[in-house]
């Protein structure tokens, strides 16, 4: 649940509270998942040599320069897609909204278990200074819905291309069919309830608050999901004729993915790659990534997960296993500069990663910012 505006002088003391208690309890569980994740990678690098893994890095070499810059596309447009989804008369930089979201992105994945509650809320409050939090919260919720379609059209496409191109094992038949099922499901689901307006929100905030369950916070934060979902629906509303520009660089952003892990092959494998591995390939990332968003980096479940599919294409299992610690380099990179602007912003590192478990928190770190 995402704070939606500022709370009472009364509130932010017991929520810091419950927050803080919140994270004592998930740390636990972030640091089995951060080590079960380190045993996965140590195993399959180890599976499938050091040697090739140190190989295919050393073939790569300047030419991650060339990796960066294509993947920093990915965050130009999904901070294009950002400035879109806010209405007039209110205006949201590009400049800000990237800054934003390599904050914001940085935070999700130092904060263990915390990566959507953290990292979505904290890049709405990082452009406070341009925007009401409301509006900054509401356009970011309207460009993950158009994200979230363009992930299920691009799972979908490369699920499908996957069962129809390729043997599999059972496993992964198995695996890649129940990502088409979901797939099937989500995408209209979603569609539909933004198209009926569904005040699904709002309304399971209502029937909690009336069977008793932490009915308080639950009356409090109603009518801020109402607010929520009405800016939200209006948007939808208003502004339909922005929507093919909107998805559509959603859908560079999956492009520039397949660009991405094309390039990466090209030098670290000893196979030539096609455009068609390497779309099949980011495909499947993006369902690790959504599955598996809890672990940190998705350390060892994408080595695993790439590895083993890598075979499948026709490569081997150590390219794909060293392709997917290329892109653990890239997400740490970008987590990097993302850490150097929030500490460049006045931050304090241990106090936003204390602090960011809801909106209040991170609103006074903010105010307390020197920028």
């Amino acid at each position: 649940m995402l704070p939606l505006t500022q709370m009472s002088s009364s509130g932010p003391t017991d929520d810091r509270n419950v927050t803080s208690s919140r994270s004592r309890k998930l740390a636990p569980l972030g640091i089995i998942f951060g080590l079960l994740g380190l045993a996965l990678f140590i195993y399959f690098v180890n599976k499938v040599g050091v040697a090739e893994v140190t190989a295919g890095i050393r073939r790569l070499g300047p030419a991650f320069l060339l990796i960066l810059a294509i993947s920093s596309l990915r965050y130009i447009a999904r901070s294009l897609a950002w400035t879109k989804c806010v209405e007039s008369p209110y205006r949201l930089r590009f400049w800000d909204a990237l800054m934003a979201r390599l904050m914001g992105d940085a935070l999700g994945n130092i904060v263990p278990l915390a990566s959507v509650a953290v990292s979505e809320p904290s890049k709405a409050v990082f452009v406070r200074h341009r925007l009401p939090l409301m509006v900054g919260l509401s356009g970011l919720a309207v460009e993950n819905i158009f994200y979230s379609l363009s992930v299920a059209l691009f799972i979908f496409c490369g699920t499908t291309t996957l069962l129809l191109t390729f043997s599999l094992p059972k496993a992964l038949r198995y695996a890649s069919i129940g990502a088409l099922i979901v797939t099937i499901v989500i995408a209209p689901l979603v569609f539909t309830i933004v198209k009926r307006q569904w005040r699904f929100f709002s309304r399971s905030l209502g029937l909690l608050a009336s069977r008793g369950i932490a009915a308080n916070w639950m009356n409090k934060m109603t009518p801020r999901a109402q607010t929520f979902e009405q800016r939200i629906y209006g948007f939808y509303e208003r502004n339909s004729g922005s929507f093919l520009s909107i998805f559509a660089l959603e859908i560079a952003f999956h492009v520039a993915g397949v660009l991405e892990i094309y390039t990466s092959l090209y030098f670290i494998s000893p196979i030539k790659p096609t455009l068609l591995t390497a779309f099949i390939l980011e495909s499947v990332n993006r369902i690790i990534n959504v599955t598996f968003k809890f672990v940190p980096l998705r350390t060892g479940v994408d080595e695993a997960g790439t590895g083993m599919l890598s075979k499948v294409l026709g490569l081997t299992t150590a390219v794909g296993v060293t392709l997917a610690i290329v892109r653990k380099g890239r997400d740490l990179f970008w987590s990097g500069v993302g850490i150097i602007l929030i500490l460049k912003r006045g931050f304090s590192l241990r106090g936003v990663q204390e602090e960011s478990g809801g909106e209040p928190q991170l609103s006074d770190t903010l105010k307390r910012a020197k920028s």
